[in-house]
């Protein structure tokens, strides 16, 4: 669309039909599954489908209050690992939900590590943190050749 045509279609002086090329006439309602609702291009639902598959999931949790951390809890008895944002929430509260987490993590054998401050991440038994220090703070590292 040309630069006057904008103007007069802003104006109103002509139809701004352009966006009618961005429709898909192909669309038919009543399609959609129930958990598909947020989902807009199908390729996500088929990458999030691989990554389920494949045990490949991290979830993130950013509680408003302590009310939410019955999904820290439905997330990590699935075995997927929960990063745990309390920065939102007030410190009585945030103490609640790291206590909760931390008898979450011991009854299902996990590991709970605070990853900054009020942040925390949540891992199930079954696996294993590689820590990302570097090579030189490390007794193993690359130069430590004695």
């Amino acid at each position: 669309m040309g630069s006057v045509r904008k103007a007069s279609a802003w104006l109103g002086l002509v139809d701004d039909n352009d966006d009618e090329r961005y429709y898909d006439d192909d669309y038919s309602e009543g399609t959609e599954q129930p958990g598909d609702a947020w989902v807009t291009d199908p390729r996500v639902k088929v990458a999030s489908d691989t990554a389920e598959e494949k045990g490949r999931r991290i979830g993130t949790v950013t509680p408003a209050s302590f009310r939410d951390a019955r999904a820290i809890g439905e997330l990590f008895r699935e075995g997927v690992p929960v990063i745990v944002n309390l920065t939102a929430m007030e410190p009585g509260d945030a103490k609640r939900v790291v206590d909760f987490a931390a008898g979450l993590t011991f009854g299902l054998r996990g590991t709970i590590e605070r990853v900054a401050t009020r942040v925390f991440l949540l891992t199930p038994a079954n696996t294993e943190i590689i820590s990302g220090e570097p090579a030189s703070r490390r007794e193993d590292g690359f130069f430590n050749q004695s």
